[in-house]
């Protein structure tokens, strides 16, 4: 629009002739395009991380803001957003908020699967300096839980959560760990306790318990008890693997 508004101007300021006409379609064809790129930025202009930090300083919605964020990121992985990891994210939600979880909140995630790009390299910044690596472990583990939410598991989807757990300072160990806990094969047991096949009686022995002091719903306790669902889940696998590997190695 503005580009014939300038070529109008041009004309009628550079004395009515076509150089003038030129230099304001240019002029305004190049506010055109600045709206356009500001409208990319965010829903009508609002930049998407404005957004979030808006939502993010609320105390009661600071961590669901952060899971919705790294939710949206995640169902965008593989080009398309399906009904099974919606409604994993409304599950999830409904039993670890329960009646605090409302349309609100969905709205926030629809908020950020609408948005053209979400910047996750400043959301996990700030996910990063709030958040204790407990807690951020947690959050790669329900993100996991979406991934695999429609049976279905593209590569992109597991680039986008390494590329998270980078971002967000979690170990590859942990990384690896948290990932057997869902993509099952003959040394995943082996593996989320951090250790390898070949490892002896003793190095499984010493894993275990390390794991079991690291993923300990504990550590999370700070956070509200509607979050040790995750955190007992979690552990509990790690146990699982653990009697596992006694019981084929027949272990005392």
């Amino acid at each position: 629009m503005f580009k014939f508004i300038g070529a109008i101007i041009g004309f009628f300021l550079l004395g009515r002739n076509f150089f003038g006409l030129i230099i304001g379609f240019v002029v305004g064809s190049v506010i055109d395009s600045f709206k356009v790129i500001s409208v990319k930025k965010g829903d009508n202009g609002e930049d998407i991380f404005d957004y979030y930090k808006q939502h993010a300083a609320q105390n009661h919605e600071d961590f669901a803001t952060m899971l919705m964020a790294l939710s949206a990121l995640v169902m965008k992985a593989d080009g398309r957003a399906v009904k099974a990891e919606l409604e994993f994210i409304k599950s999830f939600f409904a039993q670890q908020f329960g009646p605090q979880f409302t349309n609100q909140h969905l709205q926030i995630l629809k908020h950020f699967l609408d948005a053209p790009q979400i910047p996750v390299e400043k959301i996990c910044q700030d996910i990063r300096l709030r958040m204790q690596v407990e807690v951020r472990i947690q959050l790669l583990h329900y993100l996991f839980g979406i991934v695999k939410a429609d049976g279905h598991v593209a590569d992109t989807e597991i680039q986008v959560l390494k590329r998270i757990a980078n971002l967000l300072e979690i170990p590859t160990s942990d990384f690896e760990s948290v990932k057997n806990m869902f993509y099952r094969d003959v040394n995943s047991d082996y593996h989320v306790l951090g250790i390898e096949p070949n490892a002896t009686e003793e190095e499984i022995k010493k894993a275990y318990r390390q794991m079991a002091v690291r993923y300990h719903p504990d550590k999370v306790s700070h956070m509200g008890e509607e979050y040790q669902k995750g955190a007992k889940e979690k552990f509990q696998k790690i146990v699982e693997a653990y009697e596992t590997i006694k019981k084929a190695r027949r272990m005392v």
